[in-house]
């Protein structure tokens, strides 16, 4: 196996951390190894203790190496959260060569004026997205490289969040004794793995569904529109479980897994099971409807709080149906349910990979797939450890001007 072949993703959730190696063959992508851990020090999708959060991503990391037998240097990272903003800039270049022919050098250039923009001093671009090139005014041009102008101009999407939040996700990773290779926001990881192309032109709504937090992702005409974060999720739900059979929450969890369902028309009423009630040791018995009489109320509530959001972004009437993922999503009834409270089509996405296939993965699959479409080919690859190499964690020094060159130099590879 060449470690120039593997590609390794790093989803920090909030009630769990993965890691996904993915290796490269003739363009396939095969999934070889997956490592998970309990969050700790993640709230609502935001770092709220850097030692626990350094701790849970080792945990994973180790989790991971032990099932290839490689070390794990570098990741790729996602992000995301309420700070995530999005804007639209356009960048123009007059094209160099003296033949006039587009090359790679033309298109860095004008990639560089489009990130010229008036941002708060609190916030820094995360990612750019082109949606289009144009030459000499023709459009819908994807790669210009090679074609004949004058003037090549690009219209993009630029990603932005705060500072803090950026910085602090960074440190976490590199306490962690890792490199980051880059970071990649989450919505278009997970667009990149859920959504077909005919999805994201039509207009779709990507929400992912987590256990502190509910990112939407709005894609139309080819490309991301609009990001949102809901403060709710699946933990909602375990709380819920947890003061409505009056029992610890790491029990509630359990049995949200085993015997939960959206709807208390699909529960079972000859399906029961017991609680060990808080204060008591003794335990008493419920059934599956019991349990889904609690649950649908939440569940409701986040689809209703879903279409809420859409609706305030101004997309309702724009789009055509809606892909759910994330952890939250693989409960019994989840899908007819989803119908019913956003009175639209609806389907759920899965990872269609050997060992992750389940919708928690979604992210730190299409993490994988972004990287291996746009970013390959962009320094030693992880799982590779360059002998002068040191990581910042062990060097004592800090990774701010290799990133600063990672976002310098981001789109070489991306057309």
């Amino acid at each position: 196996m060449s470690s120039n072949d593997l590609i390794v993703s790093l989803d920090i959730g909030t009630s769990k951390i993965r890691v996904i190696i993915g290796e490269i063959s003739n363009g396939a992508i095969n999934i070889i190894g997956v490592g998970s851990s309990d969050s700790e020090g993640i709230r609502k999708g935001a770092i709220v203790d850097i030692d626990q959060t350094v701790q849970s991503i080792r945990n994973a990391v180790d989790h991971a190496e032990r099932m290839v037998g490689i070390t794990i240097d570098e990741v790729y990272v996602g992000i995301a959260g309420n700070h995530i903003a999005l804007q639209t800039n356009h960048g123009v270049v007059a094209v160099s060569n003296e033949d006039r022919e587009i090359g790679q050098e033309d298109i860095e250039r004008v990639m560089q004026a489009a990130r010229v923009v008036a941002l708060p001093p609190e916030r820094e671009i995360i990612n750019l997205v082109p949606k289009q090139f144009l030459v000499d005014g023709l459009g819908d041009i994807q790669d210009p490289r090679g074609m004949i102008g004058v003037r090549l101009e690009v219209e993009c999407t630029i990603i932005t969040g705060t500072k803090a939040a950026v910085h602090n996700l960074m440190r976490c990773v590199e306490k962690a004794g890792l490199r980051i290779s880059g970071i990649i926001l989450m919505s278009l990881a997970s667009g990149m793995m859920a959504l077909s192309k005919d999805e994201k032109i039509m207009g779709t709504v990507l929400a992912d569904i987590g256990a502190g937090a509910t990112t939407l992702a709005v894609f139309e005409g080819g490309s991301l529109a609009a990001v949102s974060t809901l403060p709710i999720g699946g933990d909602y739900v375990t709380s819920d479980i947890c003061y409505g059979l009056k029992t610890q929450t790491e029990h509630a969890e359990k049995i949200k897994l085993k015997f939960g369902c959206a709807r208390a028309m699909d529960a079972a009423e000859d399906v029961k099971f017991k609680v060990t009630r808080v204060g008591t040791n003794v335990e008493k018995e419920f059934s599956q409807a019991d349990l889904a009489n609690i649950i649908e109320p939440r569940m409701q509530e986040i689809f209703q709080m879903i279409r809420q959001e859409v609706k305030r972004l101004g997309y309702l009437d724009k789009i055509n149906g809606y892909v759910l993922t994330g952890g939250s999503v693989s409960m019994a009834g989840v899908l007819p349910l989803a119908q019913t409270e956003l009175e639209s089509s609806v389907r759920i996405a899965v990872p269609d990979y050997i060992g992750v296939r389940d919708p928690s993965f979604s992210s730190g699959v299409g993490m994988i797939q972004y990287v291996t479409k746009y970013l390959r080919n962009r320094g030693a690859a992880p799982g590779k450890r360059p002998v002068k190499a040191k990581t910042a964690a062990a060097s004592g020094s800090s990774s701010k001007p290799g990133l600063k060159e990672w976002f310098k130099n981001l789109f070489k590879e991306f057309i």
